[in-house]
C-alpha cells in the first residue's frame, strides 16, 4: 500500500464529472477522497463517475467515503457511479451489496456513452 491517492477530473458533458482515482483508498486517504469528490459536487457536477482503474487497495474506510459520496450525490438531486472497478473491490461491493445501489460500468468511457437525463 502506497499510502497516496490523486484525483482527477474530466467533464465530458455539463453536470458530469469522472473523477479518476489513483492509488489507495484507505483509512489515511479516505478523507482526501471524500473532500475532494464532495468539492465536485458542490461545484454543480452532481451527476458524477468515479474511475477506480488505477486503484490498487480500498478497505472499509474506502468503501465508506464511496457511500458517503453517493449519499451526497443523491441529496444534491444527482448520481454516483463506478467505473473500471479492480476484481478486489468488486467482490467487497458484491459482499456489503453496494453494487446493487450504485451502477457499475465496464470503463469510464461507458459513462460518457449514458445518456443524460435530458436526453431521455
Amino acid at each position: 500500500m502506497t499510502h497516496t491517492l490523486h484525483l482527477t477530473v474530466h467533464c465530458p458533458h455539463p453536470g458530469l464529472a469522472i473523477a479518476t482515482i489513483i492509488g489507495d483508498m484507505d483509512v489515511r486517504t479516505a478523507p482526501t477522497l471524500r473532500s475532494g469528490v464532495l468539492e465536485i459536487i458542490e461545484q454543480g457536477h452532481s451527476r458524477l463517475a468515479l474511475d477506480l482503474a488505477q486503484v490498487g487497495f480500498c478497505d472499509s474506510a474506502g468503501l465508506s467515503a464511496i457511500i458517503g459520496i453517493w449519499h451526497a450525490a443523491q441529496a444534491a438531486g444527482g448520481s454516483l457511479s463506478l467505473a473500471a472497478v479492480p476484481d478486489r473491490l468488486m467482490r467487497m461491493l458484491r459482499m456489503t451489496g453496494v453494487d446493487s445501489l450504485l451502477p457499475v460500468h465496464a470503463t469510464a468511457a461507458d459513462v460518457t456513452d449514458q445518456p443524460t437525463s435530458a436526453n431521455r
